[in-house]
């Protein structure tokens, strides 16, 4: 069958035109110094006058806008070469602008936490702040754990600048694989062959090179994270999931919640695992084997048969999102192209000031690989829904964005299971969407538990990478309630979540969305193709309500109850057992 050709390498040009050496780059981040020099002016004669706090958020919102062009076109040009030198001064330059940003929003915290209550009601009341009552709430909240202006300019160089070497490092990484030298992306994505022993033999190159590396590898973590307890400390600042919690917008109860139902569905997903584990000739499921497909069927899959399939679904959801996805791939959204020298981790990156996503990946030819690009255009998507939201109310929380990626991807699942004829076909759809439940109520909590422990173990001194990967092995096993053979023990250097300065503990977030996202489809499946509207007026109040309150408004439930969490976890562990009738069967 013939497909549209589409490009594999991105168009940047569109967004500032000449990459790193771009003159229009050069001067939009001439324009916004200019202007936040400015506001740092106005900050020093602050009042809290409502006409005046609107004009500082104003600005505010124009100045995020544009950091966030600069810092997103940064990345881009990073992800598919580490070693651009102008894109590394620019991202430098970007986080020392954002530093700025947030030493300005730290103030103005202060500035909100110190007016009476009787002025805060009148302040709110104002019509010119009725679209930013909520976030000036929060900010308000904030005041008291913001950490001081001389911690905010020590981060630049000290807690992203780690952060950022991470990812310059992995970047750099070279992987020997059978005569051939891969990026870690390109090897990563071998896990996926149908092939075992390439499986094999590209996870034994990746522990090699970690072996050799783990060294730096612990540094790099035991920095960062030492420079993150050190700022909490000096913000008053005790439990450090307090800090992605708030980010989040979610109470303690939810993840509670959330965290007491995923411990109590372990067996259906690790039946799920020795199950596959006995289909490869395994006793137990050994780490290399987990995303090695049930069946060859769906391998060798072109781009441009990706793209028309992600296309036709998405059209057949909603017109919105149909017209979306032809335009990212007709306009050069998305770099796909299988080659070396790129990061190894899939990323959508959003330019708010033109109202456009680009999404990274290195597309290797597998049905895993659509889901990868149908979850990063999710993320894109959502930026999509936002676009005629109010200022600074477009900046959603992390927990809300997994939301969409996981939607969308279920989008395609569904209806590659309602298309499929065989038994085969079903096993290998129900594995696809079984290991995204294993990743998200097992790995998942591994990674939770791991980071909650080196965030202890830390305050007491450094920690080897010995002691690290024995950490990473515990986590695992008690994640992964003992189904996993070998179990990866170097987790932690390949997981970039770990070292995300901007969103501390990037675990719970995905299992929030994940969640969220099958009571959304569920509720799709329900009321048909209108309720595209309902979905786009969820994502677009992501910005503006806390999880507990937007769920509540959209969906009618508490999510601070174990009851929403089950009702979700009961639709996969029907996968689960579906899976195991089916695989016995054969």
């Amino acid at each position: 069958m013939n497909y549209t050709k589409y490009r594999t390498v991105w168009n940047l040009d569109s967004i500032f035109n000449g990459g790193s050496a771009s003159p229009e780059l050069h001067n939009h981040m001439n324009n916004t110094n200019i202007r936040i020099s400015e506001l740092e002016e106005m900050m020093e004669k602050m009042t809290p006058e409502p006409a005046q706090l609107w004009d500082v958020l104003e600005r505010l919102m124009n100045l995020k806008v544009s950091i966030s062009q600069v810092r997103s076109f940064s990345i881009c040009l990073l992800s598919v070469d580490p070693n651009d030198q102008g894109a590394q001064f620019y991202r430098g330059e970007a986080s020392a602008l954002q530093s700025r940003y947030d030493s300005i929003t730290s103030e103005l915290k202060r500035v909100l936490a110190s007016i009476e209550e009787m002025e805060w009601g009148i302040l709110l009341a104002s019509e010119n702040l009725k679209d930013y009552r909520f976030i000036l709430g929060e900010w308000r909240e904030e005041a008291e754990r913001e950490p001081t202006r001389e911690v905010v300019n020590l981060m630049t160089d000290g807690y992203h600048a780690w952060g950022q070497f991470y990812q310059s490092f992995m970047s750099s990484i070279k992987v020997r694989f059978r005569g051939e030298e891969l990026s870690v992306g390109q090897a990563i994505n071998l896990r996926t062959h149908a092939d075992e022993s390439i499986r094999k033999d590209s996870h034994d190159a990746l522990i090699a090179k970690w072996n050799e590396h783990e060294g730096q590898f612990a540094q790099i973590l035991n920095h960062l994270i030492g420079f993150r307890l050190n700022m909490y400390d000096s913000m008053g600042v005790e439990d450090v999931s307090q800090v992605p919690l708030a980010q989040n917008r979610m109470k303690p109860e939810t993840l509670n919640a959330m965290l007491s139902v995923m411990k109590k569905y372990k067996k259906p997903f690790a039946e799920y695992l020795n199950v596959k584990a006995e289909m490869n000739g395994d006793p137990k499921m050994k780490s290399y084997h987990f995303w090695s497909p049930t069946s060859h069927d769906y391998q060798g899959m072109e781009y441009g048969e990706a793209a028309a399939l992600i296309k036709d679904r998405f059209h057949a959801f909603g017109a919105e999102m149909g017209e979306f996805a032809e335009k990212a791939f007709r306009e050069g959204w998305v770099e796909a192209e299988n080659r070396p020298g790129k990061s190894a981790v899939p990323i959508c990156a959003g330019f708010p000031l033109t109202g456009e996503s680009r999404v990274f990946m290195t597309f290797p030819g597998t049905f895993k690989g659509v889901l990868t690009l149908v979850h990063e255009l999710g993320h894109a998507f959502h930026n999509h829904a936002m676009k005629q939201v109010k200022g600074l109310n477009k900046s959603y929380p992390m927990s809300l964005a997994e939301t969409a990626s996981t939607f969308a991807e279920m989008i395609i699942l569904e209806a590659a299971m309602e298309q499929a004829v065989t038994d085969e076909e079903k096993l290998f759809l129900l594995d696809e969407k079984l290991k995204r439940s294993v990743m998200n109520f097992m790995n998942l909590h591994a990674r939770f538990i791991f980071e909650k422990r080196v965030h202890e173990e830390r305050r007491k001194g450094f920690i080897p990478a010995a002691r690290l990967n024995e950490l990473m092995g515990s986590a695992m096993e008690e994640g992964y309630a003992g189904a996993l053979d070998e179990v990866p023990v170097h987790s932690w250097i390949w997981t970039p979540h770990f070292y995300k300065t901007e969103s501390p503990f990037y675990n719970f977030p995905y299992t929030f969305g994940y969640l969220l996202a099958l009571h959304l489809f569920a509720r799709a499946k329900e009321t048909g193709k209108g309720f595209e509207d309902d979905y786009m007026a969820l994502l677009r109040d992501s910005g503006s309500m806390s999880a507990e309150d937007l769920v509540m408004k959209h969906l009618g439930e508490d999510i601070t109850e174990e009851s929403f969490w089950e009702k979700g976890m009961e639709l996969c562990v029907k996968d689960s057992e579906e899976f195991v009738r089916l695989a016995r069967s054969q």
